[in-house]
C-alpha cells in the first residue's frame, strides 16, 4: 500500500515537474535572441527589418501551427504531442550552431512550431489533470516561462563572452534544458490521452466575428501582443543605443520578462472577486504607454520602465484571456472567441518587430518605435475599458 502511494506521489511530482520544464521551453528560445541581436546583425550583415524577422518568424509559426497542434493531439495524444514539441524546439536550438543565415531562419521557425504546439496543448493537459487547480497550475507555468526566459536573457551576454564562446553556442546551449525536459517527460509517453473537448470542438457556426465585444477583447489582446513582442525583440537594442551596456540591456530585458509573469500570482485570485475590470485594465494600459514614453525621455530609469512595462504586459494578457471566459456563455462560444483572438493577435504581433525595425531604419533612432509602442498600449487601455464591462456576448449573432 505504501509502495503504491509512493509511486503515485512520484508520478504526480514527475508530471508537475514535466509541465514546468515544458513551460521553461516556451519563451526563452525565442526571447534569448534579443540580447545578442546586434551581434547577429554584425555577423550576417542583416538590416534591422531582416533582424526583426527573426522575432516575427515564431509568431507566424504560432498562427500557422496552432491548428496543427490540435490535429496532432487527436492522433497521437497530448503526451506524445508535447514530446514532439520539445524535440522540435531542441532541433531548432541545435541548428543555431550552424553558421548560415537560411539555417538560422529555418531553425527559428522550427522552434516557433514547437512552441506553438506547447502553447496550445499545455492548458488542455492542465485542465484535464488539475481540474481543481487550474488557476494555480496556470500561474505556476506562466511564472516558469517568465523566470527561465528572463534568466536566460540576463545570462546570455556573459555566457557568450565566457572564454569567447560566442553568441551561437550561447543560444544553442539552451538545448540542455530541452534535453532535461525530454528526459523528465519520458514517463508520460505510456499515456496517449486526447485533448479536452473544448479544444477540438467545431466552432465554425458560432458567429463571434460579428460582435463588437468580441472585437474589443480581440484587439485588447492583439495590441498588447504587438507591444510585447516589439519590446521583447528590440528592448536590448533600444537600451544599448541609449547608453546602457550589452549586459545591462540583457538583464533589463530579463527583468521585463520576469515582471510579465508576476501578475498571474496577483490577478488570478483577484479576478474571482472583481465583476467589472474596466478601471483596472484601463490603468494598466495607460501605465504601459507612459512607460514607453519614459524609456524614451528618461532612459536613466530604464529599470523602472522595464519592470512596469513587463508587469502591465503580463497583466493585460491575463485579463484578456480571462475576458474570453467571463464574457461568453459557454465553452463553445469561448473556444470560438479564443480562436478569433489568437488569429488576430498573432497576426498583429507578427507585424510588430518588422515595423519597429523599419521605423528605426527610416528615422535612424528608436523614438518613433517607442511612440508606436505607446500608441499600442493606449489602444489596450481603450479596448480593455470596453472589454472589461460586466456584460456578455449574445448567444446568437
Amino acid at each position: 500500500m505504501l509502495t503504491q502511494q509512493s509511486q503515485s506521489r512520484l508520478s504526480y511530482a514527475l508530471l508537475v515537474l514535466g509541465i514546468l520544464l515544458i513551460a521553461s521551453n516556451l519563451r526563452a528560445p525565442v526571447t534569448g535572441l534579443a540580447p545578442v541581436l546586434d551581434q547577429i546583425i554584425l555577423s550576417f550583415n542583416l538590416s534591422a527589418s531582416q533582424a526583426g524577422m527573426l522575432t516575427t518568424l515564431p509568431l507566424i509559426a504560432f498562427a500557422l501551427a496552432s491548428p496543427l497542434a490540435t490535429s496532432l493531439a487527436k492522433r497521437q495524444g497530448l503526451e506524445v504531442s508535447l514530446f514532439i514539441a520539445l524535440i522540435l524546439i531542441g532541433l531548432g536550438l541545435a541548428s543555431r550552431m550552424i553558421d548560415s543565415v537560411p539555417v538560422l531562419y529555418l531553425g527559428t521557425a522550427v522552434i516557433g512550431v514547437g512552441i506553438a504546439i506547447g502553447n496550445v496543448l499545455l492548458p488542455s493537459l492542465i485542465k484535464r489533470d488539475f481540474a481543481h487547480k487550474v488557476a494555480v497550475m496556470t500561474s505556476a507555468y506562466v511564472l516558469a516561462m517568465g523566470i527561465f526566459g528572463g534568466s536566460y536573457s540576463a545570462l546570455i551576454i556573459p555566457l557568450a563572452e565566457y572564454k569567447q564562446i560566442g553568441w551561437q553556442i550561447a543560444l544553442a546551449s539552451y538545448a540542455l534544458i530541452t534535453l532535461i525536459s525530454l528526459f523528465i517527460w519520458l514517463p508520460q509517453l505510456k499515456l496517449r490521452t486526447k485533448p479536452t473537448k473544448d479544444l477540438v470542438e467545431n466552432t465554425g457556426d458560432v458567429k463571434v466575428w460579428r460582435q463588437a465585444l468580441a472585437w474589443q477583447i480581440t484587439l485588447l489582446l492583439g495590441c498588447n501582443s504587438l507591444f510585447t513582442y516589439i519590446i521583447i525583440g528590440w528592448l536590448p537594442s533600444i537600451l544599448i543605443d541609449s547608453g546602457h551596456s550589452a549586459q545591462q540591456a540583457g538583464a533589463l530585458q530579463g527583468s521585463f520578462q520576469v515582471a510579465s509573469a508576476l501578475p498571474g500570482i496577483i490577478l488570478i485570485p483577484l479576478l474571482a472577486k472583481l465583476k467589472d475590470q474596466r478601471v483596472l485594465t484601463f490603468v494598466l494600459g495607460v501605465l504601459a504607454s507612459l512607460s514607453s514614453i519614459g524609456l524614451l525621455y528618461m532612459p536613466d530609469y530604464a529599470s523602472v520602465w522595464s519592470i512596469t512595462m513587463g508587469f502591465c504586459s503580463g497583466a493585460c494578457f491575463i485579463l484578456g484571456l480571462s475576458f474570453i471566459s467571463l464574457r461568453t456563455h459557454d465553452s463553445h462560444q469561448a473556444a470560438a472567441l479564443s480562436g478569433m483572438a489568437q488569429c488576430i493577435g498573432y497576426l498583429l504581433a507578427a507585424t510588430g518587430p518588422i515595423i519597429a525595425g523599419a521605423l528605426h531604419s527610416y528615422f535612424g533612432n528608436w523614438a518613433s518605435t517607442l511612440w508606436f509602442c505607446a500608441g499600442a498600449s493606449a489602444l489596450c487601455a481603450v479596448f480593455g475599458y470596453l472589454g472589461g464591462r460586466n456584460i456578455t456576448m449574445r448567444n446568437k449573432a
